[in-house]
């Protein structure tokens, strides 16, 4: 059987699958995906690979008590075989009192993030994509170590109630460190996209050469509180934990920032900068994403944060029935409106400052406030007079993504940018920040 199987293809798959249930209810997922990747390091490729994914998986319910099955081969035998093992499971299992059994047949919104030439890559079209990167490297005189990964396939899912939902998608990821034959001076790039043909590897390994070769000589200049210039995948490390807490039941039992004294939730509160608009819409264009949610629910265009109100919080739909509000599923995308101010800009405004391009190892220190810690990386620079003066020694911060959004000066327009920490991909502006804080040195480059 294909790896890749058509709507028509997936429907009577589940179709086949569901009509050996004998259970209450059942519903029945698939995913189907190819992936590719090229790494290289040190200038030469490392490794090349490629990884095929076939998966189902039954969940089975008599009345509250719901059994899970999964099996990755495809024959008549082996999914009856499945299905009864989901419902053995079920009958032995203790009853789930949240279970909420599952949807009648939902509307879905068109979205595409499916591209052929995507889905086409090869390995000679990867090594040629990466083989332009690494000779920008070595002209330079500089070592490059990167990792190219893209992947295609569908998700399809089918209850007893006549609900079927299929998404196919695609996507790229390339990202690149570039480092001085010192050691000193270090640049990094990451993008994103669905479609292959939007990644220009030349244009990115150019800034990330511009990064390495500027950061060479960093000077030490105290901690304390600076005005900052966050590009897009500085500040999407940070956005993104305000995303993961999202969650109304969390928020209605006291255990995130988005809790209030008294079991109540954040919502219709205005928690940061008016500017802040943060939204879901699985249409978009430049970050299109599944219509439906895992499971089943349709996933609608959504404001998270309007104008610095919070207007909505994720339900499951256990939790929307027991407090009598409307479902509201996870996110598949998310994405935060911008403004008008440019990169070169946000840098001649700024009287003194800093330009962060990258932040890592994002700890939590306090999930009440969202207190957030880690360390610059991969070109740190100091700002004055509207200037890049000088690359500064790495910093460690800590700063919660909630203040730093009420200290807002200016944002820019939005960048499909891909997280270091989770790899997923947003659409964020550049921010300029003032009062953000970095509490110590650090030797790291």
């Amino acid at each position: 059987m294909a790896t890749i199987l058509t709507e028509a293809e997936a429907k009577a798959l589940l179709t086949k699958v569901l009509s050996y249930s004998k259970a209450d209810e059942c519903e029945v997922n698939i995913l189907g995906e190819e992936r590719g990747n090229l790494r290289y390091a040190r200038n030469e490729v490392s490794t090349s690979g490629s990884l095929t994914t076939q998966n189902l998986q039954v969940q089975s319910a008599f009345g509250k008590k719901v059994g899970v099955a999964t099996i990755d081969e495809f024959d008549d035998a082996s999914l009856e075989k499945v299905v009864r093992r989901a419902e053995e499971l079920a009958r032995l299992a203790p009853e789930n009192t949240e279970h909420v059994g599952v949807l009648s047949p939902q509307q879905y919104l068109k979205s595409n993030g499916y591209v052929d030439a995507t889905a086409t890559i090869t390995p000679d079209i990867r090594a040629e994509a990466v083989a332009k990167s690494l000779q920008l490297a070595r002209d330079q005189k500089l070592t490059a170590a990167g990792f190219l990964q893209d992947n295609h396939g569908y998700r399809a899912m089918m209850n007893s109630k006549g609900l079927f939902a299929y998404y196919p998608s695609s996507n790229v990821n390339f990202s690149l460190t570039v480092r001085t034959d010192d050691g000193k001076g270090s640049g990094y790039v990451a993008r994103g996209y669905n479609d292959f043909t939007k990644l220009d590897t030349v244009a990115a390994t150019r800034i990330a050469i511009q990064k390495a070769q500027g950061s060479a000589e960093a000077r030490a200049i105290e901690p304390g509180k600076y005005t900052v210039i966050l590009e897009p995948t500085a500040a999407v490390v940070l956005l993104e934990n305000i995303y993961f807490n999202l969650d109304a039941r969390s928020a209605d039992e006291g255990r995130s920032y988005f809790s209030k004294t008294g079991g109540k939730s954040r919502l219709g509160d205005k928690i940061v900068d008016e500017r802040v608009t943060i939204y879901t819409d699985p249409t978009n264009a430049e970050l299109p994403s599944s219509p439906w949610s895992g499971d089943g629910r349709p996933q609608e265009k959504t404001m998270w944060i309007e104008k610095g109100i919070v207007k909505n919080l994720t339900y499951s739909r256990f939790w929307a029935q027991k407090t009598g509000k409307k479902a509201v599923p996870n996110p598949t995308n998310v994405i935060m409106m911008g403004g008008n101010a440019s990169l070169e800009e946000m840098i001649k405004t700024t009287q003194r400052g800093i330009l962060v391009t990258k932040l890592w190892y994002i700890r939590e220190v306090d999930p009440q406030t969202i207190l957030l810690t880690g360390l610059t990386r991969d070109g740190t620079f100091y700002i004055e007079d509207g200037k890049i003066k000088y690359p500064v020694k790495n910093f460690r911060f800590n700063e919660s993504p909630i203040i730093m959004l009420n200290n807002l000066e200016s944002l820019g327009k939005p960048e499909r940018v891909v997280s270091t920490e989770t790899d997923q991909n947003y659409l964020v502006p550049p921010m300029k920040i003032r009062e953000f804080t970095f509490t110590s040195l650090s030797d790291a480059v």
